[in-house]
């Protein structure tokens, strides 16, 4: 039984190999289609945001692919060379996985420390490619036990109190630089996912009033812009929004920018020398980072959070230990399942080798004896039941005590020798 994750994150990965990497709701799905056909036997599931892009692999007895040949995956997906992402992927194995999977779920890994998203960006993954048919028991176990873990750290730990998101960081450390108040101010919000959601819960506390929202979706522009008293326009009237607008805050999935240099020159024309205010949260990037130098442009990335997070994860890490602590908990008493899950067969192999001798032994004294009373009867049947757990009790004691370091190959291989098991 082996687990393994290979990927790419925001700890050593620049957001331009992470957007050229990641994958859409649709492309996700595609992906775990085409897994399916090139490693047939083994568990996937693709996990997808803006902050990594991670394939956890799993199998009972397959060969999982090695980082090269998962590199050659993504790079076949998306029309790259696999050299130019090899150097920025890491692999991680066995436990390891388990404990990063468990860091993940549980925003220890995250950008943000503690940011309320990721958690539910796993589930999506999970049940993406369970609906897939691409996981299997192994994964099945380790999401749930993420999902649990995950939920520990927020109930026992304080990690998760005063959330602080990549949004409200972004408006709070950046445009707080930029402008003192929000009540005054055109906030357009392009997208309408869970980003450009918490988004606008974030610029309603802290008093924007005029939130316009666009979306190529006029419906769901609509639906947003209802929730949070705004107005909707539609994806055509992006570029005179813009011309209107102080603050920004981009969240679209698109595959490429929506709004080029080429695009900005008018809309900077139309402004005057209005300062701009862009958080462009998305991955793949919404904006062509060269906007960014055009004057009076404050132009701010996903990559370019990392400081002001730093100083987030400053604030809570005092509750890291104790977090960090479930998760070792955690992926131990998980890795422990695991391996005991593979001495099963040899376990019941044994149990049902004893049974078939001791009900032999059995029939044969109750037919030597058949006045015997039916509570004698039952005292030697419960005699015999103890005799044989006794002799079980040592080899299946090992088979524990081996087992939580790892499957104990030797000792099974011995006892399937000295018990003419079946392989």
């Amino acid at each position: 039984m082996n687990v393994q994750v290979v990927g790419c994150s925001h700890h050593g990965t620049s957001i331009a190999i992470r957007e050229r990497l990641a994958f859409g709701r649709q492309q996700a799905e595609e992906a775990l289609q085409q897994w399916r056909i090139s490693f047939c036997d083994v568990e996937c599931v693709l996990l997808s945001t803006c902050n990594r892009v991670e394939i956890y692999a799993a199998s009972q007895s397959a060969p999982i692919p090695g980082m090269e040949e998962i590199a050659c995956f993504l790079a076949r997906f998306h029309q790259l060379d696999p050299s130019e992402i090899v150097p920025h992927l890491f692999v991680n194995t066995d436990q390891a996985t388990v404990r990063h999977l468990f860091n993940v779920a549980a925003s220890l890994d995250s950008m943000v420390l503690g940011e309320p998203q990721i958690l539910a960006q796993v589930k999506q993954a999970y049940q993406a490619a369970t609906e897939c048919e691409a996981t299997g028991p192994l994964l099945h176990m380790a999401f749930q036990a993420a999902i649990r873990v995950a939920r520990r750290v927020t109930t026992e730990t304080a990690i998760h109190q005063r959330r602080v998101s990549i949004p409200s960081v972004a408006v709070a450390d950046f445009a707080r630089q930029i402008f003192e108040r929000f009540d005054d101010k055109e906030t357009l919000v392009i997208g309408a996912g869970e980003m450009a959601e918490e988004t606008l819960r974030y610029l309603r506390d802290e008093g924007a009033r005029r939130i316009t929202v666009i979306n190529r979706s006029f419906e769901r522009a609509c639906q947003r812009a209802r929730e949070w008293q705004g107005q909707a326009r539609p994806w055509e009237e992006l570029h005179s929004a813009m011309a209107r607008a102080d603050l920004v805050i981009s969240t679209t999935g698109a595959g490429k920018p929506i709004v080029t240099l080429e695009d900005f020159r008018p809309i900077q024309a139309a402004r005057g020398q209005r300062p701009l205010f862009v958080l462009d949260l998305a991955v793949p990037r919404d904006f062509d980072p060269v906007i960014g130098d055009c004057s009076d442009v404050y132009l701010y990335s996903v990559d370019d959070l990392q400081a002001a997070c730093q100083n987030n994860r400053a604030l809570r890490d005092k509750e890291l230990p104790a977090a960090q602590r479930i998760v070792e908990q955690e992926a131990s008493r998980f890795m422990a399942e695991l391996y005991h899950r593979a001495t099963g067969p040899v376990i019941q192999q044994l149990r049902d080798g004893w049974h078939k001798p001791k009900e032999e032994e059995l029939r044969r004294l109750m037919n030597r004896l058949p006045n015997l009373e039916q509570r004698a009867q039952d005292e030697i049947r419960q005699s015999f039941d103890r005799l044989v757990n006794k002799l079980l009790h040592p080899p299946l004691e090992s088979l524990r005590d081996e087992s939580r370091e790892g499957v104990p190959h030797g000792l099974l291989d011995a006892l399937a020798r000295l018990f003419q098991l079946r392989d």
